[in-house]
């Protein structure tokens, strides 16, 4: 299917991290894969300030073991990059809490999108937080 942008991409990522189990995100990936978009779907959680390096590790490793993206500097750096963005926009209200959920990522020929749908918190007091990046990959 053509006509995917940065935009529609960007919906895909945030569909994966909304996911609630391996089998809705694996059917999603069956269903995106099929129109052309590559998808990746990894639980994270944590301690937010210690924890945002292994969130974009964690991103990066998904969208490789997925075959999102090759493991090239620029694609590599392209999904770090969008994962730190996605991020940083939560981070005024993740600062000093525990944050857990998913991170999303999706592709459609250069467009890449990184997507985190967290629950930010303490006990049963949790905020809820999304945030969105996106590259483009050459």
């Amino acid at each position: 299917m053509s006509g995917y942008g940065s935009r529609q991409v960007a919906a895909v990522a945030l569909k994966m991290a909304l996911t609630q189990s391996r089998e809705e995100e694996n059917e999603l990936k069956t269903r995106f894969f099929e129109q052309g978009i590559k998808t990746a779907a990894v639980d994270c959680g944590g301690e937010f300030i210690s924890s945002v390096k292994k969130f974009i590790e964690r991103a990066v490793v998904a969208s490789k073991r997925e075959s999102v993206i090759r493991e090239t500097h620029s694609e590599e750096g392209a999904v770090a990059g969008a994962a730190r963005e996605a991020i940083n926009q939560i981070s005024m209200k993740a600062v000093g809490f525990n944050v857990g959920g998913k991170i999303g990522i999706a592709r459609y020929q250069d467009h890449v999108s990184v997507a985190v749908f967290f629950g930010i918190g303490l006990l049963h007091l949790d905020e809820v937080a999304v945030g969105l990046g996106h590259r483009a990959i050459s």
